[in-house]
């Protein structure tokens, strides 16, 4: 989906700054323990370690939610939103335990009956063996799909309809368009597609290479 977390290649938020070399893992004692939440919270609410779902839920979220709470707290709130769609926790239930806890007097919604997916994964990681060879290879040129994604891709809207090159044939993993959804793992061969920036962005933009991985389904062959 085209969400806000698709930020790649988006104009106006100025240079990159790189971390400094001895930052810390987490600059606050409340980084760590939200990590640790978020978590256990996608685990909870997926019934196994299901990282694709995790992202779909931060590019749910609202502006607020996703830019004001900062990193780690956008990660709670995504931890949230998978435990009220899996019916862990009842909508707002964290908001009026909060407010409780604060000495205000609100109701808290009654504890719903868990929905959640019929999930396992196949087995650990996401690198899958196929019995089929790939449809592509080294040095072949090919072009994303340009078609917008109804739910969650790992495909950039940056690249959608923009013609690479193959760089490199890697493993099949777990595609995240599926997985993320619980409809299966459906795992294809990943490549290492090269584009120029001048592809990506015009004529004007600073001549430059940059390589993106993608899924087998994400390409079609091109002259």
């Amino acid at each position: 989906m085209d969400g806000l977390a698709d930020l790649g290649g988006t104009p106006g938020w100025g240079p990159v700054h790189p971390p400094a070399p001895d930052e810390p893992v987490f600059a606050e004692p409340w980084q760590g323990r939200a990590f640790a939440l978020a978590i256990l919270s996608s685990r909870v609410a997926s019934g196994g370690v299901n990282t694709d779902a995790f992202r779909h839920a931060l590019e749910r979220l609202d502006r607020a939610a996703y830019f004001d709470d900062g990193y780690y707290g956008r990660w709670l709130n995504g931890g949230e939103l998978m435990l009220t769609d899996s019916s862990v926790l009842a909508p707002g239930a964290i908001d009026a335990r909060a407010r409780n806890l604060r000495g205000e007097q609100v109701p808290e919604p009654p504890v719903p009956e868990p929905a959640r997916p019929d999930y396992a994964p196949t087995a650990p990681g996401s690198l899958r063996s196929l019995d089929t060879p790939p449809a592509f290879a080294a040095g072949d040129r090919v072009r994303p799909r340009a078609t917008p994604v109804p739910g969650h891709t790992r495909l950039p809207r940056y690249a959608r309809g923009r013609t690479g090159v193959i760089q490199a044939v890697q493993p099949a993993s777990v595609l995240p368009d599926t997985n993320a959804h619980f409809q299966g793992e459906n795992p294809q061969y990943v490549y290492s597609v090269q584009f120029d920036s001048r592809e990506l962005w015009g004529a004007d933009t600073e001549p430059f290479t940059i390589t993106v991985e993608m899924y087998e389904s994400y390409l079609e062959a091109t002259a």
